[in-house]
């Protein structure tokens, strides 16, 4: 079966490789045709998880390539040691999803304009790399890159690297469909098609000169940050959480625990009324996310998993957010909140 060529190209124990990998959808009768691609846009996890959204994409892996060592292991590369990407390798039917469309997933799924580099990740190992299969790859990808940078889809110069595919190692079974098995957001950062969306507001626009990159990119565009390499995930200090855009007071320090999902997460708001909550049910899941309602700020999402009797885990992004320690809240204009520090602010005294 096709499936089972597919499996034992990246590993000789077809056994381990069969739970390493599931197709998206195993069809009955397969493609006469199934082809191959190969991407690599920062930490492959988020990577794997949009193109296994894609209708036509029959079965994902992620690994590396590109790099000068043989049969290297996740520690090595993300040490930034051996010259490897972090590459997702998919297998994808043509009769329903062409190449150029992989593509358009791949261009704007991050930054294709940042060197060694994707949101917090830095290092080689997160580059932005097209690897192709054929010279009908290389000439698509080079088409559309060229396109994009014509019509200024990216203010800077894209520095996407369009090689020759090489030897492909697997990740580790448990990096395998990572989010899919997780049951949680991906660790990419989704950058919004600018074609497909009407001109940025002059608010937008000032936003964008204000916020840094990251913090744009998740109030703005709902994008979601690493976990546990974030501001504030382990952040003990006692004080109070703002909004990064607007200033108002969300969260407070008397209400953060630590859920071990590697972000900011609390079990219950400052002010509820400063809150709005939506149905999200995007990635596959059925969730709710909370923005903030003067600024309309994307901040996270809120689950009923949380300690104390209401049940409640905010699961908040820190670009989100902006820390006030308790010894800056009067210099800051939130005096009011001190109160609700008392205990803290004695004990330091003493």
């Amino acid at each position: 079966m096709w499936f089972a060529l597919f499996l034992s190209v990246f590993n000789s124990d077809f056994a381990h490789a069969q739970e390493l990998f599931k197709t998206k959808t195993a069809p009955a009768h397969p493609p006469a045709k199934v082809e191959r691609a190969s991407f690599a846009a920062g930490c492959f996890w988020g990577v794997e998880e949009e193109f296994r959204k894609q209708k036509g994409v029959l079965a994902t892996a992620v690994g590396f390539m590109g790099g000068h060592t043989k049969n290297p292991a996740y520690e090595e590369v993300s040490g930034d040691h051996t010259g490897h990407a972090e590459t997702v390798t998919l297998d994808f039917d043509p009769k329903v999803v062409s190449y150029t469309e992989l593509l358009d997933v791949f261009w704007h799924l991050h930054d294709p304009t940042t060197l060694n580099r994707q949101g917090p990740d830095e290092g080689s190992q997160y580059r932005s790399v097209i690897f192709y299969y054929s010279p009908a790859q290389k000439a698509a990808a080079i088409k559309t890159r060229d396109e994009l940078q014509k019509a200024g889809e990216f203010s800077e110069k894209i520095v996407t690297e369009i090689v020759p595919s090489g030897p492909f190692t697997l990740a580790d079974a448990h990096h395998q469909q990572y989010v899919e098995k997780g049951g949680r957001a991906g660790c990419h950062l989704r950058r919004k098609k600018i074609s497909a969306v009407t001109p940025p507001t002059p608010r937008q626009a000032e936003l964008r000169k204000t916020l840094s990159e990251e913090t744009y990119r998740v109030t703005q565009e709902d994008a979601t940050e690493q976990p546990f390499l974030n501001k504030y995930w382990d952040n003990h200090e006692a004080g109070i959480y703002v909004d990064a855009v607007s200033g108002d007071p969300l969260f407070s320090s008397k209400d953060k625990f630590d859920s071990g999902t590697g972000w900011p997460s609390f079990s219950r708001p400052i002010k509820q009324e400063l809150l709005v909550q939506k149905s999200d049910r995007a990635l596959g899941m059925d969730r709710t996310e909370v923005r903030s309602k003067r600024a309309n700020s994307h901040l996270g999402h809120v689950f009923t998993d949380g300690p104390g009797p209401d049940k409640m885990r905010y699961c908040i992004n820190s670009a989100s957010l902006r820390f006030i320690p308790v010894n800056k809240l009067k210099e800051e204009g939130y005096s009011e909140y001190l109160p609700m520090f008392k205990t803290e602010r004695s004990a330091n005294i003493h």
